[in-house]
């Protein structure tokens, strides 16, 4: 990876399925989840813990077929005020498709 900053974009590609299988990936900021559960009310793919009060994906591949219910999580997530601490990236472009506050396709992890 380097001496520079990691691009999150990359992060879990070296162990993951080809990208004409599953063509989007979630990157998650787990530390910055506030328990809302938004997300597990919209999308089969995101549950939350009662234990710990954290959300958690069944996935972080995605096929086409699980885009749009992945989307509207991210979209739904209130932590980080409204800028989401879920995200959907397209693993062709690096771009993020969700939620995308700076609507250019900038990854918006904070890390």
């Amino acid at each position: 990876m380097g001496d520079g900053p990691t691009d999150p974009a990359e992060i879990g590609e070296q162990d993951a399925p080809p990208v004409s299988e599953k063509p989007y990936k979630v990157i998650f900021e787990a530390n910055k989840c506030i328990g809302a559960g938004k997300c597990a009310e919209v999308s089969d793919n995101w549950s939350l813990s009662l234990e710990t009060g954290i959300a958690q994906p069944t996935a972080y591949f995605l096929s086409a077929a699980e885009l749009d219910e992945n989307v509207r999580a991210a979209e739904v997530c209130p932590a980080k005020k409204d800028r989401g601490v879920i995200h959907v990236i397209d693993r062709e472009t690096g771009e993020e498709i969700a939620p995308d506050p700076e609507g250019d396709g900038t990854v918006s992890v904070d890390w």
